[in-house]
């Protein structure tokens, strides 16, 4: 009774095995090769149950990733045409379509895969970065440099079955030296930039001031100019009036100028002088400091009359009333196009002719 009981179990376990070992189920991520005696058979890429020779010593079955892969490559240090370095984080995306061509190319193993996909990877970016310029890596250029290095390695990739679906580069930033230098650069530009800038202000304002020195300088002569015309003009009405009144009286023009030198030089200044008592200067003293009778014959009355005010012969408008010729007012282009001139000074009010002398009765 044991010894049927032993052998009842032992069939049951026997059947159970061969049932067991004859199927094999593939699910929607994965696919599976088939193999007899190391032989690939049949490659199963629908899900379900599907059978096989009993046990593992005929056939047997090798489970293969039919997901979509990524391949990560971190801190990778790569050079660019003009002999800078980057630190690169970059990934890609595959999937294993030919199962049959994978294990027979790599032994149906991810890490053998991987291994090759690290190295062509690596390459690519490498060639990629290096037919580029500094600013490129960083530009608008980076689509086409990730679908450049896709376009890589695909060929070699295909060799083992694999699709490479996609290439992302994650960051591209300077590496810690270049970043110095870099930035040492940047701030020396924007120094000579700050440089150049100061230096067109103080030419411009050398330029300002100077046609503003210019213009002082003119309107200050032309100023002197006009005031020396009008106070030789009014010497001059001053000097006809005076010879208009004393030429009226010649004894008394006499006597008042002697009156005038007196004061002038008996002053109390100090001054000693040593004169003879009949000396012309003592003539209007008399021997009893008597004034002369005064003359009854007095000439005919001089009309006064108004002087002219001679203005400076110039055919060119003036600027105002004194007769400040007009000059052209220089002018500074800027940088944005606009002119920048010097502010003209106020004009002087037109002077108020004063009401001619009447004439003396």
């Amino acid at each position: 009774m044991n010894n049927r009981l032993i052998i009842i179990g032992v069939v049951v376990i026997a059947a159970l095995y061969v049932f067991f070992s004859s199927i094999y189920v593939v699910n929607e991520r994965d696919q599976a090769v088939v193999m007899r005696f190391g032989q690939i058979t049949n490659v199963r890429t629908e899900p379900g149950i599907y059978f096989k020779v009993p046990t593992d010593i005929v056939d047997s079955v090798q489970i293969i990733e039919d997901r979509l892969l990524r391949q990560d490559i971190a801190d990778m240090t790569v050079q660019v045409s003009g002999g800078a370095f980057y630190e690169v984080d970059a990934f890609l995306t595959y999937r294993i379509t030919d199962a049959r061509l994978f294990r027979e190319r790599a032994l149906g193993q991810l890490s053998v895969a991987e291994d090759r996909i690290a190295t062509r990877f690596d390459a690519a970016l490498r060639q990629v970065y290096g037919l580029r310029e500094f600013n490129a890596a960083l530009s608008e250029q980076r689509p086409q440099m990730m679908r450049e290095a896709r376009d890589l390695i695909r060929p070699d990739m295909a060799e083992l079955g694999i699709t490479v679906v996609d290439v992302r580069i994650l960051r591209t930033d300077l590496a810690a030296e270049v970043s110095e230098r870099t930035f040492d650069r940047m701030r020396a530009e924007r120094l000579a930039e700050a440089a150049l800038l100061r230096a067109r202000g103080q030419e411009q304002a050398q330029s300002l001031r100077a046609i503003a020195d210019r213009q002082a300088v003119e309107i200050v002569a032309a100023a002197t100019r006009d005031a020396e015309i009008i106070r030789g003009t009014g010497d001059a009405e001053r000097n006809r009036l005076f010879a208009a009144a004393y030429g009226q009286d010649q004894e008394f023009f006499e006597f008042y100028r002697s009156m005038e030198a007196y004061r002038t030089a008996l002053a109390n200044t100090g001054t000693t002088m040593v004169l003879s008592p009949d000396s012309e200067f003592f003539r209007y003293f008399g021997s009893g400091g008597s004034i002369p009778a005064a003359s009854t014959n007095l000439a005919t009355p001089i009309q006064p009359t108004a002087a002219p005010i001679t203005a400076p012969a110039s055919d060119e408008p003036a600027l105002d009333g004194l007769g400040i010729e007009d000059s052209i007012t220089p002018s500074l282009t800027l940088e944005d196009g606009s002119q920048l001139e010097p502010t003209v000074g106020t004009e002087v009010p037109a002077a108020v002719e004063e009401p001619a002398t009447p004439p003396a009765q």
